[in-house]
This record gives C-alpha cells, sequence and structure tokens, in this order.
C-alpha cells in the first residue's frame, strides 16, 4: 500500500476539479474520495496520524480528513458525522497555534468549517467571528444561517433522519422550507 501524505490530500482537495465540487453534490467526486482516502480516514480517525498535528499544513490535511472527506465519503449514512469531534478539536488547536494564519485564505476556512459543522453553539459564534475577520462575506452568511439554526434548534434538524433522531415539530415546520446544506 502507497503511504498517503498530508500534501497528496492538500494537492487533491485544492485542485481545480476537486474545488468546482466543494459545497455541491457530485457522486463522481465522493467515489474519487472514497476510493483514494478511505485508508487514511481509517488510520486518521484510530489515531495513527496524530502526529501531523504538528505543523499547519500538515494538521490541515488531517482536518480535512475528518471534516470533509466522511462527508463526501459516507454520505446519508451516520458515519458522515463520526468525526466531528475529531475535527473541531483539531480545528481548536490548530488555531491555538495560529496555524490558520499559516496558510493562505482560500485553505484556511477548512480550519473553521469543524466548527460550522458542530452542533455546539459556542463553537458557532467562534465561526462566525472567525469568518466575520476573514472578511468573505459569502462565507459569512453561512456560518451566521449555521449559527442560527443551532441557536434555535441546538442541533441541526436536516441530520436528525440520518443520525435517527426524532424531530421536534419546530424541526417538522422548519424543514419543510430548509433541506439541508
Amino acid at each position: 500500500m502507497t503511504q498517503v501524505t498530508p500534501q497528496d490530500i492538500l494537492d487533491f482537495w485544492f485542485s481545480d476539479a476537486t474545488e468546482a465540487h466543494w459545497f455541491v453534490r457530485s457522486d463522481d467526486l465522493d467515489q474519487q474520495i472514497k476510493q483514494r482516502f478511505s485508508a487514511v480516514y481509517e488510520q486518521a480517525v484510530e489515531g495513527d496520524l496524530a502526529h501531523w498535528k504538528n505543523d499547519a499544513k500538515s494538521a490541515l490535511a488531517l482536518t480535512i480528513i475528518f471534516d470533509q472527506f466522511p462527508r463526501n465519503m459516507f454520505r446519508g449514512d451516520p458515519k458522515a458525522f463520526a468525526s466531528d469531534p475529531l475535527a473541531c478539536a483539531l480545528s481548536k488547536y490548530a488555531l491555538e497555534h495560529d496555524y490558520d494564519m499559516a496558510v493562505d485564505e482560500k485553505a484556511r476556512q477548512f480550519f473553521y468549517l469543524p466548527l460550522m459543522h458542530s452542533e455546539v453553539i459556542e463553537d458557532q459564534e467562534q465561526c462566525v467571528k472567525l469568518y466575520k475577520a476573514l472578511g468573505n462575506d459569502f462565507a459569512l452568511g453561512f456560518a451566521r444561517e449555521h449559527r442560527d439554526i443551532v441557536e434555535e434548534f441546538g442541533r441541526f434538524p436536516h441530520r436528525n433522519a440520518v443520525l435517527g433522531r426524532k424531530n421536534t415539530p419546530e424541526e417538522t415546520e422548519f424543514l419543510k422550507t430548509h433541506t439541508g446544506f
């Protein structure tokens, strides 16, 4: 088995072909990630790549593995969110070590996205502050929308079905007009 490096992850994720599908569903991209990176994902969640957190670019690659890859590899399955706590913890570690300032603005947002994906309101508030400081109004709008949902419901209702959670009546009403991200 060929060893995947942090640079392999970054080269793939920041390629023009992949970037075009970052925030849109692509079955082809989902399959590519699953085929190329499922083994490295398993290594990461087992803790075998913990040393990647020791520098900004490797930590960024590990954050993408924990936060972005499972959303593609396990779309529609609870496992899509299973490594969110790892992603969030790594994001906070990276921020404490100013890793976000060691990468360009396009890459920086991937240190912030685990906070946007968190169902903890304090993480959401921090995410909004980070995007505000970044000056990306488009992404800031999404950060605020995520925060507002967690503020209102304490969670993301569009995850309920996948995670086997029962909707409240308010969530059922909300889901009539908001199907998710």
